[in-house]
Parts: structure tokens; sequence; C-alpha cells
């Protein structure tokens, strides 16, 4: 059996000399979401088109961790104001 790998990526020519590229930023956009917290996670996917791809999943975690903190703070029962505390 062969491992025959054909239609791949397409070839790129080089200039004899160049340098490869480093990493770019994909120029997603963010809109936003109106909650602050979200925002500030979503924001900080930014921080991973600056870095090697290597360096990506430490800054995917946090913005995991950072957003599944905001939706289990959803289920969370409200809090008694200073003056709702009846007991």
């Amino acid at each position: 059996m062969t491992d025959d790998v054909s239609g791949g990526l397409p070839d790129v020519p080089e200039e004899p000399g160049a340098e490869p590229a480093g990493p770019a930023p994909l120029g997603l956009v963010r809109t936003p979401t109106g909650h602050a917290g979200v925002d500030a996670h979503l924001e900080r996917l930014a921080d991973a088109d600056h870095l090697p791809a290597d360096e990506h999943a430490a800054v995917y975690e946090d913005v995991h961790g950072g957003l599944r903190e905001a939706l289990t703070a959803l289920d969370a029962p409200p809090l008694p104001g200073p003056y709702e505390n009846r007991s």
C-alpha cells in the first residue's frame, strides 16, 4: 500500500534568498457582543495573530476558560441585594 498524496497544497513560487513570512493576522472581524467580559475575552484572540502557531493553544485555552466562566455565571442564582436579606 502506498501513501500517494495528490491534489495537495498549490505550489507557491519562492524567490531565491527570500525569508519565510512570519505570522500574519487572519483579519477576522470581531463583533462586540455587548457583554464587557465576553468582549474582553474575544479581543484576547487577537493576541494569537502575532504569535507563532505553536503558541496559539495557550491563548485559545485562556479565552475558552474565560468564556466558560462567563457562561457558568449565567447559571448562578442572583445574589441578594443589601436590603433583601430576609433571614
